[in-house]
């Protein structure tokens, strides 16, 4: 069973920094594209961003300069994605989800996400 799990959320000052992370871990052979995303209560789920299986990655308009988006090499079988907010402001506050597209063996690939943690900006 494969799972992902994000963490480092928290409560931070308007123009404070997070570091989130998305721990893919289970019965995974490879994990292709992942991406974060994020949702306020009662909106539409909001695209963050995007890392490729080659480091790739981008950010949405409404996070470029503030937010990167980086992930390691495979360590003892967890795959593991970051986001790094900085100069973060009130509207960033969501809950904060990542996806991943994986490959476990004998399966074809599908799109998995974690639970999410929450983000809140304020003072």
């Amino acid at each position: 069973q494969v799972q992902l799990v994000e963490s480092g959320g928290g409560l931070v000052q308007p123009g404070g920094s997070l570091r989130l992370s998305c721990a893919a871990s289970g019965s995974i052979s490879d994990i292709n594209d992942m991406a974060w995303y994020r949702q306020i209560p009662g909106k539409e789920r909001e695209f963050v961003g995007h890392i490729s299986s080659r480091d790739r990655w981008y950010v949405a308009d409404s996070v470029k300069g503030r937010f990167t988006i980086a992930r390691d090499n495979p360590k003892n079988s967890v795959w593991t994605m970051y986001l790094q907010m900085d100069n973060l402001n009130p509207e960033d506050t969501a809950i904060y989800y990542c996806s991943a597209r994986i490959s476990a063996p004998g399966t074809v690939w599908e799109d998995l996400w974690g639970r999410g943690t929450q983000v809140t900006v304020s003072s």
